[in-house]
């Protein structure tokens, strides 16, 4: 009788919606923005009613009507907000769409672009609320996604950040079928079918490949993790985090203009400010350096429905010692993505340097490429650098500060891709944490029976963090940390024509192979297939250079290895 009421006073404030979402589709899972009701009417619900009423399994019941990683259905929350959405373009379409940014395949770049001033955020003083179940540092992606689903649980959380409705200064490029496995398609604001990389300038030396590339629509995926998180109740504070405190069971967020807040746990989504998260050693990554622009030009020589992954050819410096020797021992390679006949972003990157290359030699080496190609821009509308750390030491794990993200390491090594292993990771780190803020208030996993005058302990605080921790780098995922490490190892000491070599060999591989390698979805086991079959596709003098350079990689990654346990 008591469930009974409890379903039907929350079932109350959802039937016009129901109605309406009769026929949306299942939850995704791995869906960072996955179908989420308006969960601050069911936490005040849950409140209200959970602890006034006594009722075994009334918490099971309550959650069965808003989604967590055990229900099965769940209401679209941009379904009931959206009678249409935006239809993502293809690049041979682009030339009508007005490019607001640049792209790079899951790296940051700086970029222009207004804030989200229609979006009013719920903020911290107007909420009322003393302590938090989760107090999240960083409104990117991560933190945002995080924050959404953990509210959507009914949970209350609070968002730290100086301005969160600017434009992320990060704009990503991925491939599609990432985004397509996470149900994030629609966040696709361009697309190419095919990408094209070029080894040198021979005949044989152009490869295409054949996976669709696309353009993150930053604007969008920002807006809609955005009205999750109001939906669930989120507070904003807007501010700088100072640190963390961590004392018995209770942690604290501290803020640059002295505003404390207690929670549960705290998540430094930070990125690579590194700003809450501990190391034990000096964090010393290689870097990945880019310097790109977005402009107008008169013509370009880029096919629209094909973008330029990698060119590495190096007629461009014909004429000029100086860089084409320091271009031989520090090679670069020009990315580009054109939008029209008229409009294209190109950049000169390093893929790994330590120390990283200087940015004023990568926008010398890209103004003489373009020259050589005859590009004459007419206006420049975004002037950009990146420089991405990739690699180091991780933090260190457990720690009671949890982390996602940049800050926790989560960086391709050998590739400099995030975006996509970042939002694929968010959905199981944010369930993780509901079920650890779950857990104390249940008197066994049979009966769920909620135990609303417990009171949580340094052991659950110890035990949130570890569970936390062992989600974002569980002992596969560190495996295969340890083998990118070893790759990244062997491309710090490649030169141009062994890079080339490298790569030859790299993309005459299956197609599950380099494009699991890429999107980090190959198994440790698979891994060590992969390096074997590179090795045996890899010319006499290529298998030479990889045997001499590989080898302290190698004892390094076995050190790594029977460090964390094979």
């Amino acid at each position: 009788m008591q469930t009974a009421s409890c379903r039907s006073a929350v079932g109350t404030l959802f039937t016009a919606s129901t109605q309406r979402a009769a026929a949306l589709p299942t939850l995704h899972r791995n869906n960072p923005l996955g179908s989420l009701p308006c969960a601050s009417a069911v936490r005040k619900v849950r409140k209200r009613v959970c602890n006034s009423i006594s009722s075994p399994g009334c918490r099971g019941t309550c959650a069965a009507l808003f989604p967590c990683s055990h229900c099965s259905r769940a209401v679209s929350v941009n379904a009931l907000q959206t009678a249409e959405r935006p239809t993502t373009q293809t690049a041979p379409e682009a030339s009508s769409a007005e490019p607001r940014g640049s792209s790079h395949g899951g790296r940051g770049v700086q970029v222009i672009s207004p804030p989200l001033t229609d979006v009013e955020l719920p903020l911290l003083r107007d909420s009322g609320v003393t302590d938090f179940d989760l107090a999240v540092a960083g409104a990117g992606p991560a933190g945002l996604a995080v924050a959404a689903r953990v509210s959507a649980a009914g949970f209350s959380v609070c968002v730290v950040d100086p301005d969160p409705l600017a434009a992320w200064p990060n704009n990503y490029g991925v491939w599609v079928d990432e985004f397509e496995a996470m149900g994030l398609e629609d966040c696709l604001e361009v697309t190419w079918p095919q990408a094209r990389v070029y080894l040198d300038s021979g005949a044989s030396d152009e490869k295409f490949l054949k996976r669709p590339y696309g353009r993150v629509d930053r604007a969008k995926l920002k807006r809609t993790l955005l009205q999750r998180c109001i939906n669930g109740g989120v507070s904003f504070h807007l501010d700088r985090v100072s640190g963390t405190t961590h004392s018995g069971p209770d942690s604290r967020l501290e803020c640059a203009d002295g505003t404390v807040l207690p929670a549960v746990a705290v998540l430094d989504a930070t990125g690579h400010a590194l700003k809450l998260v501990e190391f034990d050693e000096k964090f010393d990554p290689g870097y990945q350096g880019a310097y790109g622009i977005m402009c107008d030009v008169e013509s370009h020589p880029f096919e629209l429905d094909t973008m330029l992954f990698m060119d590495w050819r190096d007629d461009h410096t014909e004429g000029h010692p100086e860089m084409r020797e320091a271009n031989r021992k520090l090679p670069t390679f020009l990315y580009a993505m054109p939008f029209s006949p008229t409009t294209v972003f190109l950049e000169e990157t390093s893929l790994v340097a330590k120390p990283a290359v200087p940015f004023p030699e990568l926008e010398a080496r890209l103004k003489r490429r373009m020259d050589h190609l005859g590009i004459v821009v007419t206006k420049v509308h975004e002037d950009e650098r990146c420089l991405i750390p990739m690699g180091g030491v991780l933090p260190r794990h457990p720690q009671r500060t949890l982390g996602i993200g940049g800050t926790a390491g989560m960086v391709h090594p050998s590739t400099g891709y995030m975006v996509a292993r970042m939002l694929g990771a968010a959905p199981s780190v944010a369930d993780t944490i509901i079920e650890q803020l779950n857990a104390p208030f249940d008197a066994d996993s049979k009966s769920r029976e909620r135990r609303p005058d417990y009171k949580r302990t340094t052991q659950d605080a110890e035990a949130l963090s570890e569970a936390v921790w062992g989600t974002v780098w569980p002992k596969e995922r560190l495996q295969q940390r340890a083998f990118f490490t070893f790759g990244q190892k062997i491309l710090l000491e490649l030169d141009l024509q062994e890079t080339r070599d490298f790569f030859r060999s790299f993309f005459s591989l299956s197609a599950y192979n380099w494009q699991g390698f890429l999107s980090a979805r190959l198994s440790f086991l698979e891994l060590i297939a992969f390096g074997l079959s590179l090795f045996v596709n890899a010319s006499n003098p290529a298998r030479l250079n990889l045997l001499r350079m590989g080898v302290p990689g190698l004892i390094a990654m076995i050190i790594e290895l029977v460090r964390i346990g094979l």
